[in-house]
């Protein structure tokens, strides 16, 4: 029998894993237990009805795999917060006992999968909707000569095999099988039987003959039909993204949908790039983790749920926060406050009603946001201001460094300067390429990771901006300079202030880098085709600006006495070292390494002011030790002077 054999490969797979010197990861334990859970979701029903054992050997079948799943179970690390796994798999166990209804138990074994799958962040869909254009050749080269080559199980080598391979149209067995599972079945095989696993294929070739076969059993007119229902939102709730639906059984779609839930699913598995056509926009994500989140909090999971919450923000609203401050600043505030009091409600343990009632009012906000950027796109005067602004207002600092730097190698003649601070930025430049590059096709950089980096990278930042300014100041008195160019003229900057100097180049130019270039990724889609000129029209209005800005500042500086010279420029970069700690604490607070705690004060993001206790205070113990510093260095001046 193939459930039993089934069983036997994963209890002998399973019981290697614990022989070997390497336990195995948790993750793949876990997806043992999700495994056998959707095998007993669509198998037991067939075999027990109205309280009477159908087939017994069967029925023992579905008993060891729930035994099994306790098993696996109690020896998982437990996670804080989560639901008892182990408590519902023995209920489960226990209902199978009693011969329960099969609509029961596959509803226990289906809530217990997604448990297992939450809790253990198990991977259950393709990083992307894959590709189908390969998908016939694939299944003629690998699975036709058994299957058929059109699915009906009669394929050249079907004859004589027990059992008898799969007729993919058969649509009550299909009914039970999602997508996941037959890529599980298709990965691990079934031990044996003719039906070997195909680890030698790719992940993605894997996730593409369980989508064709998933798509067997519905005819052209019901995916069809399905195409017009998408079109008109129906299924849109159902299937938010690739996890609902690779996890989607007919069978249970059309329970919960009816018939035209279930002609939506038969187009999205034949058509899965649809789903990734209208499903991630920016905003249509933000609803997603928040709802996500407040399920999290209901079932005790308040870190899960300050996750989510937090991954609302940053993979989703944040996206189109330059667009909202063009047509509706002050909305765009509140919105971005209203995220934040929500990770600290539920940090702090709210009530559910509580975190329920602020997730309503995040929505209420959210759906004027999208009637303003609503439409076909943005107007192409929308997109314009948007494209500038965001190179403006990212390119700003560190134009501003390094126009200060630059000067100050100039007005001094240290020219072996100059390849540390150009190899500094051009690194960044590259890196941040790279950095995009890997993101779009490698790996995945989550929001809390882009705001991570660019947290730390503004802290370090602000540090070597304190030195580079204070060393500056120091030279800021006539005496002072004249006796550094007396101990110096014939030798090279120090070797400290030079990679200072690079580092700062470096970090100035990196952390904005990555983030430019995810906002006009996202600013592109927004406007659609026709807005693209508009878009172009405001990079480069905006990289003419800052080269205006960046000359002015040469031009200028260069031409004060060396004393003011010092002066501004050891001033301009103690500015900018309590921006971008502002703007460090900032990103650190937005990525939930720490917590926020909102005050009545201005908000002025162009000077890293930002209206949190945690913000406020590091910027004034910066801005003290600027302060400090300067009052300390002119005493000093002071007394040199008396000598």
């Amino acid at each position: 029998m193939q459930v039993l054999r089934f069983l036997a490969w994963v209890l002998l797979a399973f019981g290697l894993h614990l022989a070997s010197t390497a336990a195995p990861g948790h993750e793949e334990q876990a997806r043992t237990v999700v495994h056998m859970l959707e095998y007993v979701g669509a198998d037991y029903p067939a075999f027990v009805k109205d309280g009477v054992v159908l087939d017994t050997a069967e029925y023992a079948e579905q008993q060891e795999f729930a035994q099994q799943s306790i098993t696996i179970l109690r020896q998982l690390p437990k996670v804080e917060s989560a639901p008892d796994l182990v408590a519902h798999a023995l209920k489960l166990q226990e209902r199978i006992a009693a011969k329960a209804d099969g609509v029961e138990i596959a509803a226990l074994a289906r809530a217990l999968r997604e448990e297992v799958i939450m809790v253990y962040k198990v991977a259950v869909a393709p990083a992307q909707a894959p590709d189908l254009s390969i998908a016939a050749a694939l299944y003629s080269a690998h699975c036709a000569s058994c299957h058929g080559e059109h699915g009906f199980g009669d394929g050249p080598q079907a004859k004589g095999l027990e059992p008898a391979p799969r007729n993919f149209h058969d649509v009550e067995a299909m009914s039970v099988r999602s997508p996941f599972g037959l890529y599980n079945t298709i990965t691990l095989g079934v031990e044996g039987t003719s039906m070997l696993p195909y680890a030698g294929l790719s992940d993605e070739e894997r996730w593409v003959l369980a989508f064709h076969v998933a798509g067997l059993r519905a005819t052209a007119d019901e995916q069809a039909r399905g195409e017009a229902l998408w079109k008109k939102e129906v299924g849109k709730n159902r299937f938010p993204n690739l996890t609902a639906l690779v996890t989607a059984t007919p069978e249970q779609v059309e329970k919960d949908g009816g018939p035209d839930e279930l002609a939506v699913l038969a187009y999205l598995t034949t058509h899965p790039e649809a789903l990734r056509q209208s499903g991630t926009s920016p905003l249509a994500l933000t609803r997603d983790r928040l709802e996500e989140a407040l399920t999290a909090y209901r079932k005790g999971q308040p870190e899960e749920a300050r996750r989510l919450s937090i991954s609302a923000y940053l993979e989703g609203y944040e996206l189109i926060e330059s667009a909202l401050d063009n047509v509706d600043a002050p909305l765009r505030k509140q919105t971005e406050r209203q995220m934040m009091a929500l990770r600290s409600q539920i940090a702090g343990k709210a009530p559910v009603d509580s975190v329920a009632a602020s997730i309503v009012r995040i929505n209420a906000s959210l759906d004027r946001a999208e009637t303003l950027l609503g439409g076909e796109g943005l107007p192409a005067s929308a997109a314009f201001i948007s494209s500038l602004l965001i190179l403006v207002r990212e390119g700003l600092e560190a134009i501003l460094v390094l126009a200060a730097i630059i000067a100050f190698v100039r007005k001094t003649g240290r020219r072996e300067a100059m390849p540390y601070v150009h190899a500094g930025w051009i690194g960044a430049v590259l890196l941040g390429l790279g950095t995009w590059l890997a993101a779009d096709t490698l790996i995945t950089i989550s929001g809390a990771g882009r705001e991570l980096t660019e947290g730390i990278t503004a802290l370090l930042a602000a540090a070597m901006l304190l030195y580079v300014g204070w060393w500056l100041h120091n030279k800021s008195h006539a005496r002072a300079w004249n006796r550094f160019l007396k101990d110096k003229v014939s030798a090279a900057l120090g070797k400290r202030t030079l990679w200072a100097m690079a580092g700062i180049s470096f970090l100035a130019v990196y952390r904005e880098f990555f983030e430019v270039v995810l906002f006009y990724e996202t600013l592109f889609s927004q406007v659609g085709p026709a807005g693209h000129s508009a878009v172009m029209a405001g990079i480069g209005v905006a990289l003419l600006l800052l080269a205006i800005i960046g000359g002015a500042i040469l031009r200028f500086s260069v031409r004060l006495p060396i004393g003011p010279f010092f002066a501004v420029t050891g001033w301009l970069l103690a500015l900018m070292a309590v921006v971008f700690a502002g703007n460090g604490i900032a990103a650190l607070q937005e990525a939930g390494v720490l917590n926020a705690t909102f005050v009545r004060f201005i908000s002025v993001p162009v000077l890293g002011i930002h209206p949190t206790m945690q913000g406020l205070v590091t910027q004034a113990v910066v801005l003290a030790l600027v302060v400090g510093v300067a009052l300390w260095g002119r005493m000093r001046m002071v007394r040199v002077a008396g000598q």
